[in-house]
């Protein structure tokens, strides 16, 4: 049985969905002021793990991530582009896609913008209003945490001393790390030159940890199974979605709290100070492909910090690159009708060892190890030329079933001719000509998972094989 580690008891714990054979999950998703950085997509590569995992055990899954489309960052950056919140945000949402495909990640059955729920912001804020859990001052309401008596229990912190007499307030839509507990806002009255929206509390905007037990709720319903996202959002983003949600409806949030841990670079704290910040698209600039950048991701579990170096990554490289030759030469071989008993016992062992590895809180480290010994085995049986037609057949669905849940082998494809790579850059420098940056990128995204790495020089575009 799959178990998790669970952020809310502190254990790990057999999963047990609410409803038979289904399974809901929230991922807090981005805020979309500018390109998702490496740290980012380990905890959308998990997420997306998670799912497909789940899918692998014969679930239903219902996953559903938000887009954080206004804050203080966005407005800022929006006013001084002078464009509209949805205008500014829509260009860092399709960036985010492009990146998030590319990634090999699939894409959840709900995506949920927040501006577009404000209503169901407002209607929770009556909620709790009602239940005696927010105040007004000077045109905001704010949630009076010491009326909550579980405040604290996602991330173990004492609130004792925040939590009596007078309460200090928070503002701003993020904490910063040394702060302790406030009294925190989920309705901002208007401010001069920001973008408002007209409702029963008056003029502003929502506070940010409103809008995700909004939208979570109205797609889920007031208790569902999984809420993923980041160890940095456990306080106070989590903290304060549960005290929302169960402040208004009195009922449990979330069953499991699961959470992806930091990602370091180099063994630091990725700072562009540092020189060590990176987006997917730098590293992809750098000539990376996007399938060694997912597996390097996932290459430890989740619960355990990651140091992400570039070493490690051409060392992904030559990894990914070595799974689809293998894939290639599998497919390609030339086998004799029938099968063997010991392909099958290979079989059996392997998605065995594997899947004991995943249900056990998703050690990927582990799960891969058992899909690298699979590949080795099935490499020595090619060599000998043991292998049948029947076995064959098996051997490409076992690699199909460890792929559904990692998307790391590739697809197995001919060789481009020089003449379709050259059509491809042809067709890049006019987008980019027009101005179409999105399919640019597509395009080199594409070639470079066909290993062909382009160069920009003043002279040209340059393309070589890996």
């Amino acid at each position: 049985m799959l178990k998790l580690y669970n952020t809310l008891t502190n254990q790990v714990e057999e999963f047990k969905p609410i409803e038979e054979n289904k399974v809901r999950v929230y991922v807090c998703g981005p805020t979309v002021h500018d390109f998702a950085h490496i740290g980012n997509f380990r905890t959308f590569l998990f997420a997306d793990l998670l799912r497909r995992y789940l899918k692998f055990k014969g679930y239903q899954v219902h996953h559903v991530m938000n887009i954080t489309d206004v804050d203080d960052k966005i407005i800022r950056k929006s006013v001084e582009k002078g464009q509209t919140l949805r205008e500014y945000t829509q260009i860092y949402t399709d960036y985010f896609f492009e990146d998030f495909d590319a990634l090999g990640a699939e894409r959840p059955e709900e995506i949920l913008r927040a501006t577009d729920h404000i209503p169901e912001m407002i209607e929770i804020i009556k909620r709790l209003s009602a239940n005696g859990h927010t105040y007004q001052s000077d045109g905001s309401t704010y949630y009076r945490i010491n009326t909550f008596t579980g405040y604290g229990k996602l991330s173990k912190m004492n609130f004792e001393g925040n939590v009596t007499g007078a309460s200090e307030r928070v503002d701003s839509d993020e904490y910063e790390a040394k702060e302790n507990a406030r009294d925190f806002v989920l309705w901002k009255a208007v401010k001069p030159g920001e973008p408002f929206w007209e409702t029963d509390l008056g003029q502003g905007r929502p506070g940010w940890h409103i809008e995700c037990s909004a939208m979570s709720m109205k797609a889920l319903g007031e208790t569902f199974d999984i809420h993923a996202g980041g160890i940095d959002l456990v306080f106070p983003h989590h903290e304060n979605e549960i005290a929302q949600s169960e402040g208004a409806t009195g009922k449990p949030f979330v069953h499991y709290w699961v959470h992806a841990e930091f990602l370091m670079v180099e063994g630091q704290k990725m700072s562009k100070s540092l020189g060590n910040f990176f987006t997917f698209r730098d590293l992809v600039e750098k000539g990376y492909t996007p399938r060694a950048i997912r597996y390097l991701l996932l290459s430890a579990p989740h619960h355990k910090q990651l140091n992400f170096t570039l070493e490690g990554l051409r060392g992904a490289e030559s990894t990914v690159a070595r799974l689809n030759d293998f894939k290639l030469r599998l497919n390609e071989a030339a086998v004799e009708d029938g099968e063997t008993p010991a392909t099958a016992e290979l079989i059996a062992r392997s998605l065995k060892r594997f899947e004991d590895a995943m249900d056990d809180d998703l050690n990927t480290a582990e799960a891969l190890a058992a899909v690298h010994d699979f590949v080795r085995e099935t490499n020595s049986a090619l060599a000998q030329g043991s292998l049948k037609a029947d076995d064959k057949k098996a051997l490409l669905a076992a690699v199909d079933r460890f792929d559904s849940v990692f998307s790391i082998f590739g697809e197995v494809k001919k060789e481009m001719l020089d003449s379709e790579i050259q059509a491809l850059i042809d067709e890049r420098q006019a987008a980019r000509k027009a101005k179409n940056f999105a399919r640019s990128d597509e395009i080199r995204n594409q070639l470079t998972e066909m290993g062909i790495i382009l160069e920009d020089t003043k002279d040209g575009v340059r393309w070589r094989r890996k």
